[in-house]
């Protein structure tokens, strides 16, 4: 397992020292377990706090066991032999990085990096196997782990393979981030860690659009930008984009 970069808990933000403590893991797929699972879960697990833009994992490293994400963002991207970049999701709180890769005893099929402090808690994968063997329940989480990536997968070759505009495809990001950040609250607000660079290369468009659409979405006040915080202030009119 990697182990923690030097000064790293300086700079991630700090979450409970054990699972059990914390009072976000209901609403987490995987992480809202019984007390006797978690209270495993904390033996084995070792927790590491990352700096921004630190490697957690690479494409093609062999698997040596799953990482929960506490708290930050992690993109998961995979790299094609002529050596181009596609960024596949961004990971929030509560995902499994590495859970199908660890189960199939295969190489991690994306590389994983941090784009702001984050902290993780890691297990490996002799002791998540056993976890498993020991709790029936975190076989079931794990399967609805992997059914929900299946899902997300889905939502997203439909999203670049059907939406016929640029702003319809960074739209749909948005909105999709924001949700995810409100966790059911009216206030769809979240802080964009990617550059635009980046986003570009999930929106299937170029820098400067990406540049050009949000100044657009900013002048049309459907979106108001403060740093990198983003609210969405009219996600109807932004559903229309998308189309």
């Amino acid at each position: 397992m990697p182990t923690p970069p030097k000064n790293a808990n300086s700079v991630a933000r700090q979450v409970p020292d054990r699972c059990i403590q914390c009072t976000d893991r209901a609403d987490r797929i995987f992480c809202n377990l019984p007390d006797e699972a978690i209270e495993r879960f904390d033996e084995i697990a070792m927790q590491i706090s990352y700096p921004s833009r630190s490697i957690v994992f690479e494409e093609g490293q062999r698997a040596s066991g799953i990482f929960v994400v506490c708290s930050g963002q992690i993109k998961l991207s995979a790299t094609s032999r002529d050596g181009r970049t596609m960024i596949l999701k961004i990971a929030v709180p509560g995902d499994v990085l590495g859970l199908t890769a660890t189960l199939n005893d295969l190489p991690y099929e994306v590389t994983a990096e941090t784009l702001e402090p984050c902290q993780v808690r890691s297990v490996r994968r002799r002791d998540f196997l056993e976890f498993l063997a020991q709790f029936g329940h975190v076989s079931r989480q794990a399967a609805q782990v992997i059914a929900h990536e299946y899902h997300e997968v889905f939502l997203d070759a439909r999203r670049l393979a059907l939406s016929g505009s640029a702003a319809g495809r960074l739209a749909q990001l948005l909105l999709d981030w924001a949700r995810t950040n409100s966790c059911g609250k009216p206030d769809l607000r979240f802080t964009m860690a990617l550059t635009h660079e980046e986003l570009a290369n999930m929106a299937g468009t170029s820098r400067e659009t990406v540049t050009r659409l949000l100044n657009q979405f900013e002048r049309d006040d459907m979106i108001a930008r403060h740093g990198a915080s983003i609210t969405i202030l009219q996600p109807a009119e932004m559903e229309r984009i998308v189309g």
